[in-house]
């Protein structure tokens, strides 16, 4: 009888490995798969994004060079800012228009550039302005220029935004209408 018992003990042990097997592999796989469906779209969406990115980039720093206005004011987000203030954003746009672009880039926020970008400001006409969209990034413009008389460098920097899926620069208006 103690063979018998020991064989059925076997035969249990056997099938307890072989289910464990089974399972740690179809767990595994399914782990796998879990995985690779969570990572994937992620690698994609970033590789998308950059994409844009570089999009947005060349579309700003062609329409800057080419003095092309309209395409450089299409990129201002406008929704309830100051007109003052977009009358401004839009001068300031127009004043490195034409010239040569040394330098264009795309850069992450810093924790200063997100402090600043958070704070209310002064505005022009009294009273506090706060971007109308959450900047997620910044654009930096580098113009140099040289003549007979010297050489000149003239940084710009925009926070830029998203918004329907397109990159735009906020224009401030009242902290009422901030998105935070």
């Amino acid at each position: 009888m103690a063979a018998k018992r020991e064989m059925s003990f076997h035969i249990f042990t056997i099938a307890a490995i072989s289910f464990t097997e089974t399972f740690s592999d179809s767990f595994m796989k399914s782990l796998l798969l879990i995985t690779t469906l969570l990572i994937i779209p992620g690698l994609f969406a970033r590789a998308a994004n950059a994409e844009q990115e570089k999009a947005f980039v060349e579309k700003y720093k062609t329409a800057l060079e080419a003095n092309d206005s309209a395409t450089l004011q299409s990129v201002l987000y406008t929704t309830g800012a100051d007109p003052m203030i977009v009358g401004f954003y839009k001068m300031m746009q127009s004043g490195g228009a034409g010239d040569k672009v040394s330098k264009i880039e795309l850069v992450d926020l810093t924790p200063d550039d997100v402090k600043k970008a958070t704070a209310p400001q002064d505005s022009p006409n009294g009273g506090k302005v706060c971007l109308n969209l959450k900047p997620t990034k910044k654009l930096v413009i580098v113009i140099e220029k040289k003549d007979e008389n010297g050489s000149s460098t003239n940084t710009t920097e925009n926070f830029v935004a998203e918004k329907d899926g397109k990159f735009v620069i906020p224009v401030p208006g009242p902290c009422s209408n901030a998105i935070n």
